[in-house]
């Protein structure tokens, strides 16, 4: 990690000055873009916290450590806010409440951690937790990135066909008057059309991509989305034992914080933005408050399966509660790189054979006609 662990600790408070207009500038960039500090950096962040505090040096210490090996001057200045917040008297918890870049999940499991005296524990596993977290987007990228390369280099084989090979042929039909069969009109049709609107199409495909956040921050259409995202062969089996990866294990991580079940499932309901689980999550909290057993809560909802619920009512009936969510967030998280694999090797064969569809009808409704221009060329 390359800290300087030399470094002296420096016991007088750090001189406060007015903010010039670099420093304002910085503000307004870490306020505005605090996407910057995303799931890779808070891995790193909270990796090296735990390595620090575990080597028994202050959390003050800590910080100022990982300030200094920071590259770019923009989360330099972002430590350096934290540790002023903490000069003045506030709580490593309350200065992460007060930032938008961190999570209530996080602000509470550090509070736990300064209360109970594990800080450098509850970092180290929420340095473990957005490791995994990483680790299953990149298990998902890798799934996907292949296969949807492919896809894009298919539809721009059929768009070429349809805007410039089969142009040529409707050319030759209209001069010899040869009457067309149905498939090819339909060819023909779908050629025109992506003559007359293709820009337009582009445009709406470049809008879509550019809206996209914008548009996603829409309760009704998130919801549709990720309802439909479900109800996608193979690729909605993947996303869903990604979601229940990231459950088990913050769930994992906040009863081993010794945070009651009511308040992880509301935590977790607010911390993960996947609409599905969030309603079935509503739901169990409803339940639980009637009286209802948390395993019970969970049966009967599509979302968990019943290998969820039985090891949760074990977890129950022996009090194992963290060791059973954990074993479930490790064999979800087997589960996500087996199945990004198999998602990967299944799609790829699928996709060339229906591409390889497409330019089979678009060849076979071209060569139809020239059989019967032969025949009108021969008599």
């Amino acid at each position: 990690m390359g800290f300087k662990l030399e470094h002296t600790m420096n016991t007088e408070a750090p001189k406060t000055s007015k903010t010039d207009g670099l420093e304002q500038l910085l503000k307004k960039e870490i306020s505005l873009f605090g996407y910057m500090f995303n799931s890779k950096k808070k891995e790193s962040f909270y990796s090296e916290l735990a390595v620090l505090l575990k080597a028994g040096i202050h959390l003050r210490e800590a910080l100022d450590l990982i300030k200094e090996n920071q590259k770019k001057e923009k989360f330099q200045h972002f430590y350096s806010q934290m540790l002023n917040e903490l000069d003045a008297g506030h709580s490593f918890s309350e200065i992460l409440e007060s930032r938008k870049e961190f999570t209530e999940y996080e602000h509470y499991s550090i509070k736990i951690g300064e209360e109970s005296g594990n800080l450098g524990k509850i970092t180290q596993e929420l340095g473990n937790y957005f490791a995994q977290k990483n680790e299953q987007r990149r298990n998902l990228l890798n799934a996907l990135t292949y296969p949807m390369i492919i896809l894009a280099t298919a539809i721009l084989v059929v768009v070429f066909m349809l805007r410039m090979v089969v142009p040529m042929f409707e050319d030759i039909f209209k001069q010899n008057g040869v009457e067309l069969p149905t498939i090819t009109v339909w060819i023909i049709s779908a050629s025109n059309f992506i003559k007359d609107y293709g820009l337009l199409i582009i445009f709406a495909v470049l809008g879509f991509l550019i809206f996209r956040k914008p548009l996603l921050k829409n309760p009704k259409i998130k919801r549709r989305r990720d309802f439909l995202l479900l109800r996608v062969p193979f690729v909605g089996e993947f996303v869903k034992t990604v979601y229940m990866s990231q459950f088990a294990q913050t769930t994992a991580l906040l009863t081993s914080s010794k945070v009651p079940m009511l308040n992880s499932i509301q935590m977790v309901k607010k911390m993960i933005t996947f609409t599905p689980l969030q309603e079935a999550l509503g739901s169990m909290e409803n339940k639980i408050m009637k009286g209802i057993s948390l395993h019970e809560s969970i049966r009967g909802n599509r979302l968990f399966d019943n290998r969820m619920s039985s090891l949760v009512k074990v977890a129950e009936e022996t009090n194992q509660t963290e060791y059973i969510f954990d074993k479930l967030s490790q064999q979800y998280a087997r589960e996500v790189q087996q199945k990004s694999k198999m998602l990967s090797t299944i799609m790829e064969p699928l996709i060339i054979v229906v591409v390889g569809f497409f330019v089979g009808v678009i060849l076979v409704s071209m060569y139809l006609p020239m059989f019967r221009l032969s025949s009108v060329l021969g008599g």
